[in-house]
């Protein structure tokens, strides 16, 4: 997750993976996973991909692999065609 420069995050707020909070937000509720959300009360922009790429997402767990594989996984994982993302994760699963 990515979370901006005097974002406030109250008390028992869950963060999803991947998401991203705006600089100077205020959040209050929980955000799920790959959501970008912004202001006072943080409220969601959108989502950065589609329901099936995050679903792959985070059933790879690219975070929990060891640091040569994600090496290996930067190409895929800094790819701006999402659809091959897409396929690539498939393949790996």
């Amino acid at each position: 997750m990515w979370i901006g420069q005097n974002a406030v995050i109250l008390p028992g707020v869950n963060i999803g993976d991947g998401a991203i909070i705006g600089a100077n937000s205020v959040v209050g509720s929980n955000i799920s996973p790959y959501t970008i959300v912004a202001g006072n009360p943080a409220n969601v922009i959108r989502k950065r991909f589609d329901e099936e790429l995050i679903d792959l997402m985070l059933r790879f767990k690219w975070w929990d692999k060891r640091i040569t594989e994600i090496n290996e996984l930067i190409p895929i994982l800094t790819c701006s065609d999402l659809e091959k993302v897409r396929e690539e994760l498939k393949a790996k699963l």
